[in-house]
């Protein structure tokens, strides 16, 4: 594939996300540990994750694969936020910028499949 899986732009947007969610769960109640704040970092560290295990992979097809993992990921994340959302384990406003980033994410993901697909095609 050429590049590292550091130099992907949805590597390291998808790096900084997870951050993003370790601190914002931190703020969860302590009953949660095993539940959704272990479900969200769970799912924030496989996108990052199958991000660099499908680069590093010898076709374009394993690629596209994992990618496709890294966006399934990444709208469990879209709907575990919405859930601690409603649940108010997070403001309002830190939910929908958090939502805000995964959408990003996700448009960033979309486009390096697409690319993936032409040249696979």
């Amino acid at each position: 594939m050429g590049r590292s899986y550091r130099e992907l732009i949805a590597w390291q947007k998808a790096m900084k996300f997870v951050t993003e969610i370790y601190a914002v769960t931190q703020q969860f109640p302590s009953e949660e540990r095993y539940g959704i704040t272990n479900q969200l970092r769970r799912a924030a560290v496989s996108v990052p994750s199958n991000i660099a295990e499908g680069q590093a992979r010898f076709s374009q097809k394993e690629f596209h694969h994992f990618l496709s993992q890294a966006r399934g990921s990444l709208v469990e994340i879209e709907t575990q936020l919405l859930i601690a959302r409603d649940l108010k384990y997070v403001q309002p406003a830190r939910a929908e910028a958090l939502l805000a980033a995964a959408d990003e994410l996700g448009r960033i993901l979309n486009g390096l499949i697409s690319s993936i697909k032409n040249r696979a095609a």
